[in-house]
């Protein structure tokens, strides 16, 4: 019988995050600018119901906040920009899938939800990954 280890905590995924982050190109964390990364276990009841999401292991990553791309200056400061990566979601899709480490996928829904604070739609963001 295999025996395995308790799952990954919260600080353990925000570790991986932070790592994550840190190995992206330079160029690529410095126009990222100040964003917040959390780590939350779900997202909260509020979200998946704005979003029409009904199973909270759906959603994997979130971000929160205005765009580069629609930001002015003359707007109102905008509150900080988030990333929110859900620990619970992350560990079922990578305990389902079982084809790739969980460092992979962790920096995979990052970029994913940075690229979101940079103006771009899932749609797009697929064709970069796809085109990777």
């Amino acid at each position: 019988m295999t025996e395995f280890g308790p799952a990954p905590s919260l600080d353990d995924l925000a570790a991986l995050a932070e790592r994550a982050f840190a190995a992206l190109p330079a160029e690529f964390r410095r126009l990222t600018g100040e964003v917040l990364f959390r780590v939350e276990d779900f997202a909260p009841a509020d979200v998946l119901e704005e979003l029409g999401i009904e199973d909270a292991f759906e959603l994997t990553g979130l971000y929160q906040g205005v765009d580069l791309g629609s930001r002015s200056v003359l707007d109102p400061a905008p509150q900080p920009s988030m990333v929110f990566l859900y620990r619970r979601p992350i560990l079922d899709e990578w305990a389902e899938r079982g084809d790739v480490a969980l460092e992979a996928l962790v920096e995979h829904v990052l970029v994913h939800e940075i690229g979101h604070h940079f103006g771009l739609s899932d749609a797009q963001i697929e064709a970069i990954e796809a085109r990777g």
